[in-house]
């Protein structure tokens, strides 16, 4: 498919899918038929092998990819740092790798497109403060959380007094977890707050252990200390259920049968197109998808649901785990169950720049949520990638650029107060405000607001802990 240049149009069932090939443009669409049968993953998986291909190649040879121009056998990859604005590269996302093609990040709207997700916009937006009855947090009223699947019919459901619960997790891979790990978080909370409802956190030490260089042990204790973090939150433990993959699948034959379900309908090209995984990989990573999917649906919590298959989910997640949901709806429909919905949101950016995320693995790439204030002020006075110019003088005149700014995008996640961070925005893009005093300002910000999640922290015990994670009715309506 690579080695010519066309456009190719496949049409199933009056037009329910419409697949657009080209060496510059590969996009899937999918109508809601044609998710019911077997090949909308088929394409998926497809369409998502080629792109990483048209990503490798431009990682191995330097070059975007253009069909009849192969490589020069000569040809030297040079390293020029970050790519410029206009690049027409490619972003790479999937769930663990993010490295985007322009220094102000991935392109959200072309990832709309690729991954086939719907835009939250302002119609949503206003329905969801509607059927709250609370205005839209900030995380949705900035874009933050931009993307979505099927939220509209969780809107809907609720509206009928028909409730609904969330689903979000957390890979437990080191004992300190980062301040780009609160985002889904405090999002869920604010989600359980206004709808009532309950919650469903998964702790994949299972797939840490499949993918690093982990111990058994290690994940679990891991899985223990990044739930006091989660905890801290402020999660209401008569309505949310914490739970260990190690511990959990083993103790629920429910569960257990829903993970194998969807591994009877998931084939091995499919999670090969989809994930990228390669004959090298080991088995536990080929069947680990269908774990992360099982907690989608009510039927894996017969102690909270009563063994009732038809309570929708909601996952807010950040839009790399999205490759998990799209194979669990294509599968949904075919083992009898419902379909979850998402709430997709952006990356938080590293301190060196938006074209990467956080790594827990590079304690200067991250602000942890275990930092001292001085950590965290050296952190950000010595490697948050500035927006600004290279003299006073400059600045003053021509202003700095918010856009990859990695302090004021920061701010637009931490910073409640809009007109506050709108009067921000204008004085560093007008010259008026400084790097180093913006920098002051988010450290200002961060400080206290770290300082107080490691206070309740504190008062997490492992008894707190321990009643998380037992298994047990929730409180709930339905």
């Amino acid at each position: 498919l690579l080695q010519s240049d066309f456009v190719l149009l496949f049409c199933f069932s009056n037009a329910d899918i419409f697949l657009s090939l080209s060496p510059l443009h590969l996009q899937v669409y999918m109508l809601p038929q044609i998710e019911k049968s077997g090949v909308a993953a088929e394409i998926d998986a497809a369409v998502q092998l080629l792109l990483k291909l048209k990503v490798d190649y431009k990682q191995m040879t330097g070059q975007d990819y253009k069909a009849g121009c192969p490589p020069s056998e000569n040809l030297i990859v040079s390293n020029n740092g970050p790519a410029a604005d206009d690049c027409d590269g490619e972003d790479l996302v999937d769930p663990w790798n993010v490295s985007a093609s322009s220094t102000k990040g991935v392109d959200y709207d072309k990832l709309i497109v690729r991954f086939g997700s719907s835009k939250i916009d302002k119609e949503l937006l206003e329905r969801i403060e509607k059927v709250s009855g609370q205005r839209a947090h900030h995380f949705l009223r900035r874009g933050i959380f931009f993307s979505h699947r099927d939220m509209h019919q969780i809107l809907d459901a609720y509206e009928k007094h028909k409730s609904f619960y969330l689903y979000t997790g957390r890979g437990p891979s080191s004992e300190a977890m980062h301040v780009g790990h609160l985002i889904p978080f405090i999002f869920t909370k604010w989600l359980q707050d206004v709808f009532d409802i309950p919650l469903v956190v998964q702790m994949t030490d299972d797939e840490k252990y499949l993918w690093k260089d982990l111990t058994l042990e290690e994940c679990h204790r891991f899985t223990v200390e990044n739930a006091k973090d989660i905890i801290a939150c402020g999660f209401d433990v008569n309505k949310t259920f914490i739970f260990s993959d190690l511990d959990y699948m083993g103790a629920s034959p429910q569960f257990y049968r829903n993970v194998v379900k969807v591994q009877k309908h998931v084939t091995f090209n499919q999670v090969k197109g989809i994930f990228g995984f390669t004959d090298s990989d080991c088995i536990g990573k080929i069947s680990f998808p269908a774990i992360q999917a099982a907690p989608s649906f009510s039927s894996s919590f017969p102690q909270i649901f009563g063994g009732k298959k038809d309570v929708p989910c909601l996952i807010p997640c950040a839009i790399d785990q999205d490759p998990y949901f799209r194979m669990t709806r294509d599968v949904a429909p075919r083992i009898g169950l419902l379909k979850p919905a998402l709430l997709h949101s952006t990356f938080f950016p590293a301190l060196q720049g938006a074209q990467t995320k956080m790594s827990a693995s590079d304690p200067n790439s991250s602000i942890f949520l275990t930092d001292t204030p001085k950590q965290i002020k050296n952190k950000i006075n010595k490697h948050a990638f500035s927006g600004g110019k290279d003299t006073v003088e400059e600045h003053r005149k021509y202003g700095g650029n918010t856009e990859v700014d990695v302090s004021f995008l920061y701010l637009t996640f931490f910073l409640e107060d809009d007109e506050k961070l709108e009067k921000i925005k204008e004085d560093y893009t007008s010259g008026a405000l400084l790097t180093g005093e913006l920098k002051k300002i988010l450290i200002e910000t961060l400080q206290p607001m770290i300082a107080q999640h490691q206070e309740r922290r504190k008062q997490v015990t492992d008894e707190m802990v321990q009643q998380f994670m037992t298994p047990r009715p929730l409180n709930y309506k339905f």
